[in-house]
């Protein structure tokens, strides 16, 4: 099983991604809304401001406070940059 760093020293399986979006828009934004009332939403982001939704193929949703350019590159295995922790 690979593990993927979101930030902070949180791990999700890379198998169990499904696609990382920005959380810009609002379908993302209702999504996420009613992941959280519907008690599947876990937020990693430490307090800070998300800048990217996992979305899992349990139909979780996640939210990291990393860019979804970070979480890719970690995802194919060139490590990412740190500078948005």
């Amino acid at each position: 099983m690979k593990l993927i760093n979101i930030g902070y020293g949180n791990m999700v399986s890379a198998e169990r991604i499904v696609t990382i979006v920005s959380p810009e828009s609002a379908p993302i934004k209702r999504l996420v809304q009613e992941a959280r009332d519907s008690g599947n939403a876990i937020d990693a982001t430490y307090g800070r401001k998300t800048r990217a939704v996992i979305i899992t193929d349990s139909g979780h949703i996640i939210l990291s406070s990393l860019i979804t350019d970070t979480l890719a590159a970690r995802i194919n295995g060139s490590g990412g940059n740190d500078d948005n922790e």
